[in-house]
C-alpha cells in the first residue's frame, strides 16, 4: 500500500536538495527547468509521491512532512502542492496544442498505476578535472549562504584546500545576522555548513576582513583562486526629503539589530511609537512588521537579541503599516510570508481601501495569484491623523502608494512625526514616529575589485571577475540581492565551474606564497583570528546562555564577547 504523500511548506528555500534525493522525480521545478528561479517554493506532486520520506531527510530546514500530519497553518499547503501540478498540466496541455514541450519543462503523464510519470533530464556532469590534476588553494571570502555552498561544492567535487575568511569573528552571514528569529527552521541550514567548518582541507579564519586585516592583493598572492560571497550590506535610499532623520531607519539596520549583530549598537531602533510605517512590500518588510507586533514572549523563545527583546517588552507599537508602490497582485513577497501574515496571534490584518484598484485586483485574482490570498481579509480606511486604537494590534496593507516626505515631530525631539505618501485622493500624512525603508539590499564596493554602482554589483561573466584573473564572484555581490538561500546553490555551482574550467585551461595565475607564509600572514596582522575550534567556543557559549533562560542560544552581541568567548588565544591552535 502506498504510504501518505509528503508536502512543502511555507520555509521552502529551494535550494533544491530534496531533488536529488527523490527516487521518483516527483519534486518540481527542478534546476534545469526554466521555472526554478521564478518560483516561490517546490513542491511535491501528490499523486507521484511514494511516501519514502528521503526528501524530509534531507531538507535543510526542515520545510518538508506527511500530508496527513500537517497542522494548523500548515495544512493549506497539501493543496498548495497539488495546485501546482494541476496548473502545470493545463500549461502543458497548453503548450502541446501550439509549438510542443520539450522534456523537462513541466510534468508529464506515463502510464496509469506507474508511481513515476515524470520526464527525468539528461544526466549532466560538469565537473570533470583530470585525475592527476594538482591541489587547487582556494579563498572563499564571507560564510553566508553563498559563500559556504561555493565552499561545499569545492570540498565535494574536488580536492581542493579552502581558505574561508570572514570579517566578523563568527561565521553564518544572513543565515546568522538576516534570518527572522521567529524562523528557527530557516536558521537550520547553517547546520548543514557547520559541518565543514573543521573539515580537514578548510583553514577557518573568521574576523579577517579583507581591505582592513588584509588586501586583495595579498589574498590573490597566496591562492590559486579567490571567490568573494560578501553579500549586499547596505540598505537603498528612498531619495525623499527627510530620510536622514532621526527615526528613519534602513530594514538593513532593524534587521541586524534584532539579530544581534555586533556592528549595530543596541540604541539603534526606538520603539517608542505608536505606529511604524514600514515602505516596501517585500519578506524583508513582512519580516520587520511580523517581528514588530509579535508577543514578545513568543520571542523570548527565539535567538532574538537581548536588546531587542528588551525594547519590544518595553514599546509602545501597536500598528505597522506597509506601504508599497504597486498592487496587491505585484507585491514582492512569497505567497508562504502572506499566508503567516494571516494567522498572527492577537493581530488584526485590515486591507487600506483608499485605492480602488486595490480591491478590484483581489476580487479579480485567480485562486493561484497572490491576490487572491487577501480575498477575506478586512478592507477599510484609517483615520492616519489620529493615534492606533489602545488595546490592539493592527497590519495595514496599503498598496498603490509611495512615500514622498518623511516629515519631523515639531512637537517632540525632532525626529520623524509623520510619512507623506500618494493616495488615490492625493497626497496625504500618516501619523507615524518609526519610519522603516525596506526597499532593498544594496552591495558595496569591494577592495582591489571593480563595481558597478548602477547594480551595486561586481561585473563578472559567469562568476569571473572582469578583468581579474583569478577572482570570482557568489551570491548577492553576483547577481544582486535577489533570491532566498537554495538560490544560492544554483549561483555556487556556476561559479565554481567557471573556476574549474579556467583552471584545466591554465588560466589561473600561480600563487607566489605558500600556505605558512599566509599563516605568518594573519599572525601579524589578525591576531585575534578565530579558527574552527574557537567558533565552535562561542557556540558553546551561547547555547549555554540561552539554556539558562530556556531559549535555543542567547547571542553574543559585541565583538569583543564574541573573540573572547573564541578563545583567550586563538592563534595558538592556528594550523
Amino acid at each position: 500500500m502506498t504510504e501518505t504523500p509528503y508536502a512543502i511548506t511555507q520555509t521552502c528555500c529551494s535550494d533544491a536538495t530534496c531533488v536529488a534525493v527523490c527516487p521518483v522525480n516527483c519534486i518540481h521545478p527542478t534546476p534545469e527547468e526554466r521555472a526554478f528561479g521564478s518560483t516561490e517554493m517546490l513542491h511535491i506532486d501528490p499523486d507521484a509521491c511514494i511516501g519514502c520520506g528521503a526528501c524530509a531527510d534531507a531538507c535543510p530546514v526542515d520545510a518538508i512532512f506527511p500530508v496527513d500530519s500537517l497542522t494548523g497553518p500548515l495544512r493549506e499547503y497539501a493543496a498548495v502542492n497539488a495546485a501546482y501540478y494541476e496548473d502545470e498540466a493545463g500549461a502543458g496541455a497548453e503548450a502541446g496544442a501550439g509549438d510542443g514541450a520539450g522534456a523537462g519543462e513541466q510534468p508529464g503523464a506515463a502510464a496509469e498505476g506507474s508511481p513515476n510519470f515524470h520526464a527525468w533530464e539528461e544526466p549532466s556532469f560538469p565537473r570533470v578535472l583530470p585525475s592527476d590534476f594538482p591541489r587547487l588553494r582556494v579563498a572563499v571570502v564571507g560564510t553566508g549562504p553563498a559563500g559556504m555552498y561555493a565552499a561545499r561544492d569545492l570540498l565535494l567535487h574536488t580536492s581542493a584546500e579552502v581558505t574561508l575568511l570572514d570579517r566578523l569573528p563568527v561565521a553564518g552571514g544572513l543565515i546568522r545576522y538576516g534570518v527572522a528569529p521567529d524562523h528557527p527552521s530557516t536558521k537550520k541550514a547553517g547546520e548543514t555548513f557547520a559541518r565543514f567548518y573543521d573539515h580537514p582541507r578548510v583553514r577557518l579564519r573568521l574576523g579577517v576582513g579583507v581591505g582592513r586585516e588584509i588586501t586583495a592583493r595579498e589574498l590573490a598572492a597566496h591562492h590559486d583562486a579567490v571567490i568573494y560571497a560578501v553579500g549586499a550590506s547596505s540598505g537603498r535610499r528612498l531619495g525623499i526629503p527627510g530620510e536622514e532623520l532621526p527615526g528613519s531607519v534602513p530594514a538593513t539596520t532593524f534587521v541586524a539589530w534584532y539579530n544581534a549583530h555586533p556592528e549595530v549598537a543596541p540604541d539603534a531602533v526606538d520603539l517608542s511609537a505608536e505606529r511604524v510605517v514600514v515602505v516596501g512590500n517585500g519578506n524583508v518588510a513582512v519580516d520587520a512588521a511580523r517581528i514588530l507586533l509579535a508577543d514578545p514572549e513568543e520571542l523570548a523563545r527565539t535567538d532574538i537579541a537581548d536588546h531587542a527583546l528588551a525594547a519590544l517588552r518595553d514599546g509602545n507599537v501597536r500598528e505597522v503599516v506597509l506601504v508599497g508602490r504597486r498592487g496587491p497582485q505585484d507585491a514582492a513577497y512569497t505567497g508562504s510570508e502572506l499566508r503567516a501574515l494571516r494567522h498572527l496571534p492577537g493581530v488584526e490584518l485590515l486591507v487600506d481601501d483608499h485605492d480602488p484598484r486595490t480591491g478590484a485586483a483581489i476580487d479579480a485574482a485567480g485562486p493561484r495569484d497572490k491576490a487572491a490570498l487577501l480575498r477575506g481579509v478586512a478592507r477599510g480606511g484609517v483615520d492616519w491623523d489620529s493615534a492606533p486604537e489602545p488595546g490592539r494590534r493592527r497590519l495595514v496593507l496599503r498598496f498603490h502608494s509611495a512615500p514622498v516626505e518623511a516629515k519631523g515631530d515639531t512637537g517632540g525631539p525632532g525626529g520623524v512625526g509623520a510619512v507623506r505618501v500618494t493616495g488615490a485622493s492625493g497626497e496625504r500624512d500618516i501619523r507615524a514616529g518609526l519610519l522603516l525603508r525596506a526597499v532593498g539590499y544594496r552591495g558595496v564596493p569591494v577592495d582591489g575589485l571593480p563595481f558597478d554602482e548602477t547594480s551595486g554589483t561586481v561585473p563578472h561573466e559567469r562568476g569571473r571577475v572582469t578583468g581579474s584573473p583569478g577572482t570570482y564572484v557568489v551570491g548577492w555581490i553576483k547577481r544582486g540581492p535577489s533570491g532566498g538561500i537554495g538560490a544560492n546553490r544554483t549561483c555556487a555551482a556556476e561559479t565554481v565551474s567557471t573556476l574549474l574550467a579556467d583552471a584545466v585551461a591554465g588560466e589561473l595565475p600561480a600563487p607566489a606564497g605558500s600556505p605558512k607564509d599566509f599563516a605568518k600572514l594573519l599572525r601579524r596582522r589578525a591576531p585575534h583570528a578565530v579558527d574552527a575550534k574557537g567558533l565552535a567556543a562561542i557556540d558553546r557559549a551561547e547555547r549555554a546562555r540561552g539554556h539558562q533562560e530556556a531559549r535555543p542560544r542567547t547571542k553574543l552581541a559585541t565583538l569583543p564577547s564574541l573573540t573572547a568567548a573564541a578563545s583567550p588565544n586563538p592563534l595558538r591552535r592556528v594550523r
